[in-house]
């Protein structure tokens, strides 16, 4: 007997790819702006708590490195398991650590509720993770629609952290951490409603499944070329955005003479051109040769630094100038990145492959926060950390551009 679908179970699985964009969206903006609200909250803390700005940035260092062990095995989960059951475990852990966060009363909750709950949170709800599922769940258009549901790393920067700093300008610090852990825990059964199941995935085809364990596809992974290439320009990119940017770019325009305001609105700026650039990078990864692509947006950025070189002693102009170009070409990496490590590493194990490769882009973060401040303690100013990027940069545009060779060579085969 031949069953004819009911009209109204059509819409939901229209629906179902652009609801994992939306909630990827979504879920990528609140987990931002937890670890932006930790900066946010640093000097409330200092005078509560008499903590030490080293201890909280600690915990935050923490909370990043965990994020980064967490990355692999939350990409092997999406794999495994789906975006919902995913998403949902790592909305549930940022919410109770941002609870406990909010009702702490000392150094333990702190580093239980933000360095473990939220860090896993972290690792979990992360660009990788979404950007995994969206390509999963797309046949057409695939690039705009990763850079679409990952722009909301940048997008939650924008315009829930300045909702944040609104909230606490009336009212208790610990009400923004709740407010973050509220929507947290909402957004979960939105996505258990909109979301398909791992079971009605693989019905419909939408989800590639892995019969490996994580060490044989770990080591599947790492005899594909183009994961080096990709895992090594990702990692620079870590270097020279996260790290370089969102941590020294502030310090360096005060020690240019930027007043504060003017300072923070430029990095304004470029949080908002950021999430454009996401989407714009995304649109032509549908459009044009890939490797080329993601080697421009290397050499791009560098340029970009050649105006930091120069700026001290320039107009404000300069500065906002700086903002808008580099957040063209910022984030602007992962959809490229996320739709070469789909097609050059295999789909069945792309979640693992990208949270290995997100991994190192958190090292290189890290590894730039620390060397930018030490370059500053020993020089007197950042020209070899800008001077150094862009060199960086370059080699990882040579790295992009050996991609489209690298997927020519004899590839292993994957372990059955």
């Amino acid at each position: 007997m031949t069953v004819t679908p009911s009209p109204s179970s059509a819409p939901a699985r229209q629906v179902q790819p652009w609801a994992i964009v939306a909630f990827g969206f979504l879920a990528l903006a609140i987990a931002s702006s937890a670890r932006a609200t930790l900066s946010l909250l640093m000097p409330v803390w200092q005078g509560e708590f008499g903590w030490t700005s080293s201890y909280i940035s600690g915990i935050g260092a923490l909370a990043l490195v965990m994020a980064a062990i967490v990355a692999p095995f939350a990409g092997r989960l999406v794999d495994k398991m789906g975006p919902r059951f995913t998403l949902n475990l790592g909305l549930g852990l940022l919410g109770v650590g941002c609870g406990l966060v909010a009702t702490m009363t000392g150094k333990l909750m702190f580093v239980i509720g933000y360095g473990g709950f939220c860090a896993v949170g972290f690792g979990v709800v992360a660009s990788h993770v979404v950007a995994t599922a969206v390509t999963r769940s797309f046949s057409a258009h695939t690039g705009v629609a990763v850079g679409t549901a990952t722009s909301g790393a940048t997008g939650g920067q924008f315009v829930i952290v300045p909702l944040i700093a609104l909230l606490l300008s009336f009212a208790s610090w610990r009400w923004c951490f709740g407010a973050l852990s509220l929507a947290s825990l909402a957004l979960i059964p939105c996505i258990r409603m909109m979301m398909q199941d791992r079971a009605a995935a693989r019905r419909d085809g939408k989800t590639a499944q892995s019969s490996t364990s994580f060490g044989q596809d770990f080591g599947y992974i790492l005899r594909r070329p183009a994961f080096h290439a990709l895992f090594w320009s990702f990692l620079i990119c870590g270097f020279t955005s996260s790290g370089a940017i969102e941590t020294h770019l502030l310090p360096f325009a005060a020690f240019c003479g930027f007043p504060p305001l003017q300072s923070a609105t430029a990095y304004g700026l470029l949080s908002l051109i950021n999430l454009f650039g996401m989407i714009g990078a995304g649109w032509l990864t549908d459009k044009v040769n890939r490797p080329t692509l993601l080697a421009s947006i290397y050499i791009l950025r560098g340029l970009t630094y050649l105006i930091l070189v120069f700026m001290p002693g320039t107009s404000i102009e300069t500065l906002f100038l700086f903002a808008f170009l580099f957040g063209i070409v910022d984030y602007s990496t992962v959809p490229v990145t996320a739709s070469l490590a789909a097609s050059h590493i295999g789909l069945p194990v792309m979640g693992q492959a990208m949270g290995m490769i997100s991994a190192g882009h958190a090292l290189g973060s890290a590894l730039a926060a620390y060397l930018g401040g030490y370059v500053f303690d020993t020089t007197g100013e950042y020209e070899l950390l800008w001077l150094g990027s862009l060199w960086l940069l370059i080699a990882a545009s040579v790295m992009a551009i050996l991609i489209q060779w690298l997927s020519r060579a004899p590839q292993p085969t994957a372990t059955a």
